[in-house]
């Protein structure tokens, strides 16, 4: 199974990741990226994937 990895402190919110994969992404009330799931299923993969990779300050990655 993979993993969300999130440098939380350096999220800009712009929530690109959001508009993509919004069961596993959401914004705060301090405009920062939060993980409602770090546990990603293969089926799930490569859409988290290409949400992490549209975090225009590369804050997340997606580890199998």
């Amino acid at each position: 199974m993979a993993r969300i990895n999130a440098d939380v402190r350096l999220c800009q919110g712009y929530a690109n990741c959001v508009a993509a994969a919004d069961d596993y992404f959401d914004i705060d009330d301090d405009g920062r990226v939060v993980l409602l799931h770090s546990d990603v299923p293969e089926t799930d993969y490569s859409r988290v994937a290409q949400a992490a990779h549209s975090c225009p300050v590369s804050v997340l990655s997606v580890e199998r």
